[in-house]
């Protein structure tokens, strides 16, 4: 019993060190972005049906941080054109959605209210999609559960997640 079970971990792992390696598992991302003072920066994603998708955004330019004027804009659009968040003027934010179809899901980004003309500004982007996007925190209170067992769950669900890309690959 101990042998399977040992056997199961061992292959859990291996799949999740092999999904890592070919990006197979949606996973969290966060990146700078540097916003030219007149026009837009975009970043996309593509991405299946079904899955969850959270952000945070904010200004990270320490240039500007006396001026309490430097703000940003944003709009998050699904592969059809609708609008999922539209947030303007502000220094930080946050959008969350359920995706209701595969494809491009586009963020951009631009600098709002009075600016330098010509000074840039840089943000930062935390985007979580899919498994990496769970509350493993509330789970763990909810099924009473930490240590080893809290990380054969996210295990289970990263394996899970892989399976889903498998099969919508092969469907694709």
């Amino acid at each position: 019993m101990a042998e399977r079970r040992a056997g199961a971990i061992l292959l859990l792992a291996a799949c999740l060190l092999l999904s890592w390696s070919g990006r197979l598992v949606p996973v969290a991302e966060a990146v700078w972005l540097t916003i030219p003072s007149s026009g837009t920066k975009c970043v996309s994603e593509e991405i299946q049906s079904n899955v969850v998708v959270l952000a945070d955004y904010y200004i990270v330019d320490d240039e500007h941080a006396h001026l309490h004027t430097a703000t940003i804009s944003s709009r998050v659009t699904s592969p059809y054109g609708n609008n999922l968040h539209h947030n303007e003027n502000v220094t930080h934010g946050q959008f969350a959605f359920t995706t209701s179809e595969a494809g491009n899901y586009l963020a951009c980004f631009w600098i709002g209210g009075e600016h330098q003309e010509g000074a840039g500004l840089t943000i930062g982007l935390d985007w979580k999609i899919g498994i990496a996007a769970k509350d493993w925190e509330s789970v763990a209170k909810k099924e009473k559960i930490q240590g080893v067992e809290l990380e054969l769950l996210k295990l289970e669900g990263a394996v899970q997640a892989i399976r889903d890309n498998l099969i919508y690959l092969k469907n694709r």
